[in-house]
């Protein structure tokens, strides 16, 4: 059987080749915490991503996963909410476009699956389609992962 990881990046790397995007990334909430990292990516440019933790609320993962709700930057640092720090998966990965949708689980958002680009754009209806299509995959990995909590 495959590890959770081996599944996640599966999915990951199925969604970048659908998308074509420039970085997908999964961050999670830890178990006994409130903070966020970001334990899974493809397409990264670096090893920094791994070291990334966000407070709950801040960065593009932290609202996402707060809010329950999808978030999109079109062009990073322009019109963003707070500092630019406060967007350390933008900056590691020279991001300037991302969009990221919630992943819930038991009822709660406990994670966030972002797409990047590393230039200016706009998100059209198909690559929200498509991340919400890869975002319910790995809902189910997750939720049977995370059963024991």
């Amino acid at each position: 059987m495959e590890s959770l990881k081996e599944l996640i990046l599966t999915e990951c790397d199925r969604l970048k080749q659908g998308v074509p995007c420039d970085f997908v990334g999964v961050a999670l909430q830890n178990r006994n915490d409130p903070d966020i990292t970001w334990p899974y990516a493809m397409g990264n440019r670096n090893e920094k991503y791994k070291y990334i933790t966000v407070r709950y609320g801040k960065g593009i993962a932290g609202k996402v996963i707060s809010s329950g709700t999808p978030m999109q930057i079109t062009d990073f640092p322009d019109n963003i909410l707070g500092k630019i720090t406060d967007y350390p998966i933008m900056l590691a990965e020279k991001l300037v476009a991302a969009y990221s949708v919630p992943l819930v689980w038991n009822g709660l958002p406990k994670g966030a699956l972002l797409i990047g680009y590393r230039n200016a754009r706009q998100f059209d209806k198909h690559e929200k389609q498509k991340l919400r299509e890869v975002a319910q995959h790995l809902e189910s990995f997750l939720s049977s992962h995370f059963t024991d909590e």
